[in-house]
């Protein structure tokens, strides 16, 4: 194990001098955050990670989740990534003070993620698929059903996930079967199955809240006739008791990385009493799910960034220490009788060290951007400033997602090239997190899902205005570097 997975320093640079966070402080909602705040949370989030995440790395991938008489089992930190980072604002630290939350800006709450992912990557998707579930309850669904859920969901004590997936429907959301039918008495009797569920069940949950998209019985065809549905592993009673919702966990799927972040296949409705509570409208649900696929798209890239932080480290740890190898004299001739030399200081070596990092900081500041305009859309002063903070997010998410993933697979198979023979050895966490990554381009949309919805929708969208918007914030960026003498030669390149 390397002994070192994130540079803290570095995640703060980009945070306060690249992205100004400080800036979004003098905003109403984050009046109450100062730099010592939100310092102080990154250190407890740091600490935390160093405790109960980074040491169960690799004893998560020997000792995967798995299923066995209905139920999914997990490891125990699982309950304590739940539990304590429950109490801990993890969940709830960007909500509102009124539910519960701590109303910090989201570029911290990403930050702080990050070093969760980067310490152990198959934790915090527990954590944060119930936060972005939450999320969407919040935004669309009655009073009733957040009040019934969302405190549960915060502090830790039940799960939360997103359920679109079904064996005959996977990116193709169009033709999702699972039925949704309406009784009289404020609930629909939902019925089918659901496939490839993240954190869909473990033994330490007192309850899951899936939210599910399905079809009302004549709804139209297609994607304009999907509703969503809060339909919760085990239903509230009149007596404040949980009772069995006719969810069932068919199986968990064995998986090449990430093996103790267990990937589920759900059925609802074997027994005909699976009950679903509306959220919002009938034939909104693909609309609303939007919030949170979105949210996990920009958490995808968050979390590649993470791995290949985490690789970056551990092959530089590695280089620092394995000596072989003779520097050249002048003549280009070895000399035998020198020591051998650390492979960092070789220039092959060297340049897929330089690569990782490079990868590794542009990734993290790729999504500190995100999350940035995400901060600016939800304090925007005006529906101006608010229209165009979400165009820019809109634009900037399938990139979000797809270049941590494409380029931080290549950053880690890098990682695992400095490692020479030893980097294919169990022995050591490269090929780890080599395998743990390699899910990123496929999670939350593929990419070529993510370039069809930039070409084919973001670009497009009001005749090319948030390409605008986007080419824009770049030049700016490029006008403002052409002030710096040794950036101005790049500046003018472009």
């Amino acid at each position: 194990m390397a002994d070192k997975y994130v540079d803290i320093d570095t995640l703060k640079y980009m945070l306060y001098d690249v992205h100004k966070l400080e800036d979004l402080l003098d905003r109403e909602r984050f009046v109450d955050h100062d730099k010592e705040s939100l310092d102080m949370f990154l250190e407890s989030t740091k600490d935390f990670a160093d405790r109960e995440l980074f040491p169960y790395i690799k004893e998560m991938d020997e000792k995967p989740a798995y299923h066995k008489d209905g139920k999914v089992y997990v490891h125990s930190q699982v309950e304590t990534m739940m539990k304590k980072g429950g109490e801990l604002g993890f969940i709830s630290a960007s909500f509102d003070y009124d539910i519960g939350g701590m109303q910090i800006p989201l570029m911290a709450h990403t930050a702080a993620t990050y070093i969760l992912d980067a310490a152990n990557n198959h934790l915090p998707g527990y954590a944060g698929l119930t936060q972005g579930a939450a999320e969407l309850i919040i935004h669309f669904a009655s009073k009733d059903l957040v009040d019934t859920y969302v405190p549960d969901m915060l502090s830790g004590n039940w799960g939360g996930t997103m359920c679109l997936t079904e064996p005959q429907a996977g990116s193709s959301l169009s033709d999702i079967v699972t039925k949704a039918k309406p009784t009289q008495n404020g609930y629909y009797n939902i019925s089918g199955q659901k496939i490839f569920i993240s954190a869909g069940d473990n033994q330490f949950a007192e309850n899951i809240v899936h939210l599910v998209l399905a079809r009302v019985e004549g709804a139209a065809k297609g994607t304009k006739g999907i509703s969503l549905f809060i339909v919760p592993k085990n239903r509230n009673t009149s007596n404040g008791t949980l009772e069995s919702n006719d969810v069932t966990t068919v199986a968990d799927f064995q998986k090449m990385g990430q093996k103790g972040y267990c990937t589920t296949h759900l059925g609802f409705g074997d027994k005909d009493d699976c009950q679903g509570w509306l959220v919002g409208e009938e034939n909104q649900g693909l609309n609303y799910m939007f919030l949170m696929m979105n949210a996990a798209r920009i958490a995808v890239g968050r979390g590649s960034s993470a791995i290949a932080s985490a690789a970056y480290y551990a092959s530089l740890q590695y280089a620092n220490e394995r000596p072989q190898g003779r520097k050249l004299a002048s003549d280009g001739k070895k000399n035998i009788d020198q020591s051998q030399s650390l492979i960092i200081e070789h220039p092959d070596v060297r340049r897929m060290l330089l690569l990782q990092k490079a990868v590794v900081e542009g990734s993290m500041s790729l999504v500190l951007l995100a999350a940035k305009y995400y901060d600016l859309e939800s304090t925007a002063q005006s529906n101006e400033e608010k229209k165009k903070y979400n165009t820019l997010l809109e634009m900037i998410i399938p990139v979000v997602k797809t270049y941590p993933s494409e380029a931080g697979a290549y950053s880690v198979n890098n990682g695992l090239q400095v490692l020479g023979g030893y980097g294919f050895c169990s022995d050591f966490i490269l090929q780890q997190y080599y395998r743990d990554i390699r899910i990123s381009s496929i999670y939350e949309g593929t990419t070529g899902i993510q370039s069809q919805d930039l070409l084919g929708r973001k670009i497009t969208m009001n005749n090319g205005e948030g390409l605008k918007l986007l080419l824009n914030e770049i030049m700016t960026t490029v006008a403002k570097a052409n002030n710096h003498s040794e950036l101005k030669p790049y500046a003018d390149s472009i």
